[in-house]
């Protein structure tokens, strides 16, 4: 399936981040405990990836909530996405919400 996505225009003052996380977490527990983490701030597309679309500030923070996560055998990547986009995706529709995720 292909998707046209549009992506926060860097030239348009906005303040909205669009980030694609993925990780690899050896420890069970550690992972267990980033992916509820991570659903506070976006949703799920593959059992190691989330999508958000966070304020700057909330992307700060998340950032800075990563290293207790991760030691030197885990990886954690986090990508901030600017502009125009394509997805082309094969299988599982992922259904996601297109508000703002709120963490109380």
């Amino acid at each position: 399936m292909e998707e046209n996505y549009f992506f926060i225009d860097e030239n348009v003052e906005s303040d909205k981040v669009f980030t694609l996380i993925i990780y690899d977490i050896v420890d069970n527990k550690k992972r267990l405990k980033l992916t509820k983490l991570l659903l506070g701030y976006g949703f799920r597309i593959q059992k190691s990836a989330f999508e958000a679309v966070i304020s700057k500030k909330k992307y700060k923070e998340l950032l800075n909530r990563f290293p207790m996560y991760a030691t030197p055998e885990d990886s954690i990547r986090v990508y901030k996405i600017i502009g125009k986009g394509q997805v082309v995706s094969f299988g599982k529709v992922i259904e996601n919400e297109t508000g703002d995720v709120i963490v109380i």
